[in-house]
């Protein structure tokens, strides 16, 4: 093992050197010989002992002949030694940020000459962090994998109603849970021997729902197209959206099927004066006041069969001044002549749009037959439908309206007939 030692005497040269005694400067650090003893191990800001401490914590070493150390190891991972810190009686050094790739519990004290002088010491990670769920809508009894940093084991995760179980933990970065049975909608904790982190999403998330396909007072469809509102035995619970089908080819280029493959809600009747009885604002569902904070989330499953190889999912809001009321007369992008609803925005740079593509990278994606939670934040709502740069803005008056459509993004792909089966869209807290 070796690690670079800071050195901060520095050499001037021979005359230099011999006109720099003990006496000039009485406190330069000079490498001893003989070995280190360590009688104890203290905070290095407060004069308290202590036997573990985290990753990247100070802290300081008390023995004798300290300056005799010329590397210093916390399992198998190198510390960084500063001589301006260190004197015959006392050591300062910072924990290594790395975990161990093999946990020994000990500090290797190692002199110039290659002596070794072990201490018993436990390295813990920082406080774990969650960052997200696979799925936030998993029933009980189903496993899911928690994601965030510094999940060591030994780790248990709570759920609201239950007792803590035991997750089976991987690199520290993610954890395998079973969702206990009597598991209630709310935040999640994490507890580690560093400490406990909550979750800032919940499971079961029902706040600012605006689709689950099921029941008053949520709408589905109100737009152009009526999309396939479903339900098999692959559904989370109850029915889902669908776009696409086995039988539905969405070519490379993601090509204009919206009738497949477009999803609308747009509120109002779109008579003069219009009226919102029937299908009311998606304000009137969720508080988008914070939106800048906040994002479009929902349950998303594409079977394997049918995977996701063009297109982008193109996510739209906007208010009623854009995709109704006031525009009679207007005209489409084909030219035809159109009588309150419209989709003139949908090809524009105006209104901006987040471009969900999770295929780019791999050339087709699909979730395993299984229901993954989506989490698109409104501060990604940036672009126009090739990719480029929108020229309009989010604001406080976009989210009465809600359009999600699968067709270009500025991305080629490969023919496909994806399956796409979406549930419980909602707007969140995410941060």
């Amino acid at each position: 093992m070796k690690v670079k030692t800071i050195y901060t005497s520095l050499l001037l040269g021979a005359v230099l050197m011999a006109a720099c005694d003990s006496v000039d400067y009485p406190d330069r650090f000079v490498q001893t010989s003989g070995v280190p003893t360590v009688d104890f191990i203290r905070y290095a800001n407060k004069d308290v002992v202590i036997t573990q401490a985290n990753m990247e914590e100070i802290v300081c070493i008390v023995g004798d002949n300290l300056t005799s150390i010329h590397d210093i190891y916390f399992n198998d991972q190198p510390a960084i030694l500063n001589t301006s810190f260190i004197t015959a009686k006392t050591l300062v050094v910072a924990v290594p940020k790395t975990m161990p790739v093999e946990e020994t519990n000990k500090i290797y004290l190692i002199t110039k000459d290659g002596k070794q002088v072990t201490y018993d010491f436990k390295v813990l990670p920082p406080a774990p962090k969650i960052s997200t769920m696979s799925l936030e809508w998993a029933n009980p009894g189903e496993t899911v994998t928690i994601n965030g940093s510094y999940l060591f084991a030994p780790v248990e995760v709570e759920f609201p109603g239950c007792d803590p179980v035991t997750a089976t933990a991987g690199d520290g970065n993610s954890v395998e849970v079973v969702i206990p049975q009597g598991a209630q909608p709310g935040k999640i904790k994490v507890n580690t021997s560093s400490g406990t982190a909550q979750s800032t999403f919940m499971y079961k998330d029902s706040r600012g729902m605006l689709f689950n396909f099921d029941n008053d007072p949520h709408p589905d469809n109100h737009g152009w197209h009526a999309q396939v509102i479903e339900t098999d035995e692959t559904a989370l619970s109850g029915n889902f959206l669908r776009l696409g089908g086995a039988d539905v080819t969405l070519d490379a280029e993601g090509g204009w099927k919206d009738g497949n493959f477009s999803f609308e809600y747009w509120p109002g009747d779109w008579d003069d004066p219009v009226t919102y009885a029937d299908s009311p604002l998606l304000t009137d569902f969720a508080d988008f006041s914070d939106w800048k904070n906040m994002a479009l989330k929902f349950e998303l499953y594409i079977p394997t069969s049918n995977p996701w190889m063009a297109g982008a999912m193109q996510i739209f809001v906007g208010g009623v001044d854009v995709v109704t009321g006031g525009a009679a007369g207007a005209v489409d992008i084909f030219g035809n002549t159109l009588a309150g609803a419209n989709n003139t925005f949908i090809s524009g740079n105006e209104v901006p749009r987040a471009l969900y593509i999770p295929w780019k990278d791999t050339g087709s994606f699909d979730t395993g037959n299984k229901w993954i939670t989506v989490t698109i934040p409104y501060s990604t709502f940036l672009y126009d439908s090739v990719g480029n740069q929108a020229t309009g803005e989010l604001n406080a008056s976009s989210f009465t309206s809600l359009t999600i459509f699968v067709w270009n993004g500025g991305v080629t792909g490969t023919d496909c007939q994806p399956i796409i089966k979406i549930d419980n869209i909602r707007a969140v807290p995410y941060k």
